[in-house]
């Protein structure tokens, strides 16, 4: 048998959890048909892959990312695909573009995700073919594709364009029978096109951009119980999952999303994945009660996940530019301002700063940030002399200032030149290693898309992977490397339903080639590099490319030694992946002879591990 690519004596993992080892792998059409022991004949082999002494796994899973504007312009979606990340979720949070147009896709996008909302406006617009679900999916698979893509349907989308932006966040304003039967066909119509479920949003400082509507919370936080019941029981009979955020202010939602996963009486469970386990600075304790809570819901006959970014969640912000704000009044009193002088104006003002302050010492309740300016640190200014401080610090330097009046004192004077960071979550190892191994955590969180300019998760899988191998080659392993390839592939498409995140032989060629050497510190390294869709917006990006040297999709390389292929900018190898199907491969078409056909080779046997 000839072999369009053989990859050759790299420790193998099959997605599964099975126990690795060194093989050949011998791809064509597509398709692994061959994974050997002994090395294959490379006769006739136009590319053959010498992956001695590296790891070659079965491309990973991103199941929480908001490249749904992205992909409109840039399909091939690099910033993942080069860190082994094969299968793309869209449609987090609530948020899709299927059934909104362009400005309402402004609105609900732009400042939830840190999106600029011009852009969101003119590449919806511009793209928009589609009025269904079912045609979404054929407009996306026209485009040319780098890695495959699956997707949740928003409730916030539904909701929108079957009320109008402005009755669908108007508390007090329920859906008429006729509106409720439409949004629950819509849902149906898209689970019937592949979609993996539905994403829905309860979390309150989730606001909206635009003018008309600015400031009110998601569509999807203003709908009910009876509402959301209808919506529900269609997931639960299809078995499909709902992707949620409960809201925090009030943790009894979190509660019964847990609960409502059940299964009761003859009714299936509903799968449920929520956000998000973190081990949140600001309380300390939470992260053992989420753990808890899953186990207890699984245990009753739920089918729960908590989504769970597996490294420290390190935010970036410019000035004042920064989600986590939004959590309380006076924070969400500033980001409501998008006029920079009303807004200055506003920082200056001395019962505004009291207000600041007094949300700022309030450190009881549910909340994400930890309200501490002593643990935020000034990266860029124009005023050197701050640079490597903290707000805290520069307040006791100028003779005592509360950490609050520092900061809003250097928000006015350098604006969006100013640029700190801190860490909210996730940021005590031995934490990370439970979270890692608990049967109820989602491994995946990466907002991979949005928040360009505060976080940058994209490699999140690879820092997984070196924590684990960092452990093991200690000599104190928490879980062994092939778990946690299983928990970022075979784990996560298994759970969603989609054909991804395994390599054995008969599977699609989706894969990449990882050196373990690499498995460094560059992959916490800072980065930014321009946006060209977004007017060359600078956004943060993962750039440790000597970590893996090359990227498979649909058995074509797409990602070569740091760089994109001519395969990848010039011709399709992804595809959206539905619910319960089989994805075969993607066959380029040729120009000359005979057609090759659409669907991958018949596999044959794999030599015995």
């Amino acid at each position: 048998m000839t072999f369009d690519v053989i990859i050759q004596g790299g420790r193998w993992f099959d997605g599964t959890g099975a126990a690795s080892a060194v093989r050949d792998l011998g791809i064509r059409d597509g398709v692994v048909v061959e994974i050997s022991a002994t090395p294959l004949d490379t006769t006739g082999c136009p590319d053959v892959v010498d992956a001695r002494g590296q790891w070659v796994l079965p491309g990973m899973v991103d199941i929480h990312t908001h490249y749904d504007v992205e992909v409109l312009r840039d399909p091939h979606l690099p910033e993942s695909l080069r860190h082994g990340v094969t299968t793309i979720l869209l449609g987090s949070c609530s948020l899709s573009t299927i059934h909104v147009g362009g400005v309402d896709a402004g609105d609900l996008f732009g400042r939830v995700e840190a999106i600029p909302r011009q852009h969101v406006i003119s590449a919806v617009d511009e793209a928009k073919t589609w009025s269904s679900a079912s045609e979404y999916v054929d407009a996306l698979e026209s485009l040319p594709l780098g890695p495959n893509l699956a997707a949740f349907i928003g409730h916030s989308d539904m909701r929108t364009a079957t009320m109008g932006l402005d009755q669908a966040t108007r508390k007090g304003v329920k859906p008429s029978r006729r509106e409720q039967q439409r949004m629950e066909d819509m849902l149906t119509e898209a689970l019937d096109a592949g979609f993996v479920g539905m994403s829905a949003q309860q979390l309150l400082f989730d606001k909206l951009d635009g003018e008309v509507c600015r400031s009110r919370t998601l569509p999807s936080t203003y709908a009910k119980w009876r509402e959301m019941r209808g919506l529900r029981r269609i997931l639960r009979e299809r078995e499909r999952a709902l992707q949620a955020g409960p809201d925090a202010s009030h943790p009894h939602t979190i509660v019964t999303q847990a609960f409502g996963s059940i299964g009761v009486g003859s009714a299936k469970p509903l799968k449920t994945s929520l956000l998000s386990a973190a081990d949140i600075k600001a309380i300390p304790g939470i992260i053992h009660l989420m753990r808890l809570l899953a186990a207890v819901s699984n245990r009753l006959g739920g089918d729960f996940r908590w989504q769970h970014l597996p490294v420290p969640f390190e935010v970036y912000a410019d000035g004042i530019d920064l989600v986590i704000f939004e959590e309380f009044g006076s924070g969400a009193a500033a980001l409501h301002l998008s006029e920079k002088i009303a807004r200055d104006d506003l920082l200056r003002d001395p019962a505004y700063r009291a207000a600041f302050r007094k949300d700022y010492e309030s450190k009881y309740g549910p909340r994400v940030w930890h309200r501490d300016f002593f643990d935020a640190e000034i990266m860029e200014c124009p005023d050197a002399s701050v640079i490597g401080k903290s707000f805290g610090q520069v307040g006791v330097e100028r003779g005592g200032l509360h950490p609050v009046d520092a900061f809003l004192d250097l928000v006015l004077e350098h604006g969006t030149s100013i640029r700190w960071r801190t860490t909210i979550s996730g940021h005590r190892p031995h934490i990370l290693k439970k979270m890692a191994a608990s049967p109820g955590i989602q491994m995946g969180f990466s907002d991979a898309g949005a928040h360009l300019r505060n976080m940058s998760f994209y490699n999140f899988g690879l820092r997984l992977l070196k924590h684990v191998h960092d452990a093991d080659r200690a000599g104190k392993p928490f879980i062994t490397v092939e778990h946690a390839v299983h928990r970022l592939t075979g784990e996560l498409a298994e759970w969603y339903g989609i054909d991804a995140g395994h390599l054995r032989v008969g599977d699609r060629a989706d894969l990449f080639v990882l050196d373990p050497a690499h498995l460094d510190d560059t992959l916490t390294d800072y980065a930014e590099a321009p946006v060209a869709q977004y007017d060359g917006l600078s956004r943060m990006v993962n750039r440790n490319d000597a970590t893996v040297p090359l990227v498979m999709v649909s058995g074509r390389v797409v990602w070569r030694d740091g760089e994109g292929t001519d395969v990848l900018t010039q011709e399709r190898t992804g595809q959206f992946l539905r619910a319960g199907e089989a994805g075969p491969a993607v066959i380029p078409p040729v120009t000359t002879g005979p057609a090759r056909p659409e669907t991958s080779a018949v596999p044959v046997a794999a030599t015995a591990p």
